[in-house]
């Protein structure tokens, strides 16, 4: 692994945020500075009725955060419910805000004065626990997670079941035992299967990468459709340089054929989730694989590869030349 320089490659859309903030008749003008940040101003926010046009996280929020504070109600819809947002709603419900319909896409925020002190655990990242599944699953590790929530995952658990992973869930563990033979579950009839992402509480986007490695080791063919980013697919051609079986049909399907063996390679992480995937399939290739840019990888898995270590991977952070 090989630490990269330069901006990230991905570039983070503003758009939903801007609109939820245009709602309330905040304007909003681009700074000269740099591309990605805007300057907005206000002569006071009301409460308003605020629907997103696309269920964002970051959009939902921002918005949250900037409602608990705004006189009045505001009513916010087809707001994110993944896991996290409810973490932060609930955080600030502790300092005092008043949200209501936590969990599901219908918030209402009643705005406060002030929110009071005070302190919080942050719960697992859904997301991460996932990736160690799939990890697990791949390598042929016994593997278990403390700290998951059960609840996080409902839809996690189903899709990787349907490429032949086994675990064990209890309240605040997931357990994936060692030396699993995967076999992609067919649908009704023989069918190609599907693993298809969505807004909470469907399979995660950002598990989608992580779930086209393991298939690479499964027996049967999958399909793997990624509704929502329109980039997340192109990364698959490092997977293929390492010998699996991929067919990216557009820039969001893929079918993936397997076992494949996979062979290390030199590659570059185009961000957080595809490197993370990079990296679980050079966890199960052949030979020596360099991973470059992990600041990305650095970006959704803190000390990768301290925790890797000690599970018993061979893997060693070291500088890139200049």
């Amino acid at each position: 692994m090989t630490h990269g320089r330069g901006r990230s490659s991905s570039i983070w859309r503003m758009a939903a945020t801007h609109s939820g903030l245009n709602r309330w008749s905040a304007a909003s003008s681009r700074s000269s500075v740099t591309w990605c940040r805007r300057k907005m101003r206000t002569d006071g926010l009301r409460g308003a009725n605020v629907f997103l046009d696309e269920a964002s996280v970051m959009a939902t929020e921002n918005t949250v955060m900037a409602a608990v504070l705004t006189p009045g109600e505001t009513a916010l819809g087809n707001a994110a419910c993944e896991p996290h947002v409810q973490d932060l709603c609930r955080f600030l419900v502790s300092l005092g805000a008043e949200i209501s319909g936590i969990e599901s896409n219908v918030l209402r925020i009643n705005g406060v004065e002030r929110l009071s002190g005070g302190s919080w655990s942050i719960g697992a990242d859904h997301i991460e626990v996932g990736s160690f599944i799939g990890m697990a699953a791949i390598t042929g590790g016994d593997v278990t997670v403390e700290g998951a929530d059960s609840k996080d995952l409902v839809s996690i658990r189903p899709a990787f079941e349907r490429l032949g992973v086994r675990m064990e869930i209890r309240e605040s563990s997931v357990h994936v035992p060692s030396r699993q033979q995967l076999v992609i579950r067919d649908d009704l009839g023989g069918m190609i299967p599907k693993i298809e992402d969505g807004p909470w509480p469907a399979f995660p986007s950002d598990l989608t990468s992580i779930a086209i490695t393991v298939a690479t080791q499964a027996f049967g063919t999958v399909l793997m459709f990624e509704k929502m980013f329109e980039n997340r697919l192109f990364f698959t051609d490092k997977l293929v340089s390492m010998g699996a079986r991929i067919i990216l049909c557009d820039p969001h399907r893929a079918v993936v054929t397997g076992p494949t063996p996979l062979v290390g390679q030199r590659m570059e992480s185009p961000d957080i989730r595809a490197g993370m995937a990079m990296l679980l399939a050079a966890l199960c290739a052949e030979g020596r694989s360099t991973i470059g840019a992990i600041h990305q990888i650095d970006k959704g898995y803190e000390r990768i590869d301290e925790r890797l270590r000690s599970l018993g991977a061979s893997i060693e952070r070291v500088e890139a030349s200049v």
